[in-house]
């Protein structure tokens, strides 16, 4: 009777375990991506009403320079703590950068970018979030470079720090180019 006591408490144990390895393994802002190497997905966004920025399109890329994406809201924390990053990013790496206003209202998309700087050349309102499903985005913030052949080179899950910048952002942007 006690040994079939002890099954249930063994198995807890093992799930638990396998739980724990789960949680501690890796680096979740370095989640794989199928579209790493791919064309970026034919989309079509709109400009955020009010803001003086083009929107964003599939044409806009693989013109031989790299491209900087950011996927942004204004009601995202962690998109508020990057943006001071992003930014000072615009300053160092030459390249357009473009964002995409995640599930957001215009309003607070042109609040948010005049209250924190607006380092984007064009942005796309993607409201029903349809676009950054295409991007393969499972949250914001999230920041892709897109090579000159209009690839999909790098993608960083989670907001950039200047860390994160010095070491990933940048050196992905070098071998994108």
């Amino acid at each position: 009777m006690k040994l079939t006591a002890l099954i249930p408490a063994g198995i807890f144990v093992v799930l638990a375990g396998f739980f724990l390895m789960a949680i501690f393994r890796g680096d979740p802002s370095r989640l794989p991506s199928a579209l790493i190497g791919r064309a970026v997905p034919e989309f079509s966004l709109q400009p955020v009403d009010g803001l003086d920025r083009p929107g964003i399109a599939t044409a806009d890329f693989g013109h031989g320079k790299p491209v900087i994406v950011n996927v942004f809201a204004s009601w995202c924390v962690p998109c508020r703590e990057e943006h001071p990053v992003i930014v000072a990013l615009k300053a160092r790496a030459g390249v357009p950068i473009y964002g995409i206003n995640y599930k957001d209202g215009a309003e607070p998309a042109r609040r948010f970018l005049r209250e924190l700087g607006d380092p984007f050349d064009r942005v796309g309102a993607d409201t029903a979030g349809r676009v950054s499903i295409d991007w393969g985005v499972y949250g914001v913030p999230e920041t892709y470079i897109v090579d000159g052949k209009g690839r999909i080179a790098y993608k960083q899950v989670g907001p950039l720090t200047p860390e994160i910048v010095e070491e990933r952002i940048l050196p992905a942007l070098r071998a994108a180019e």
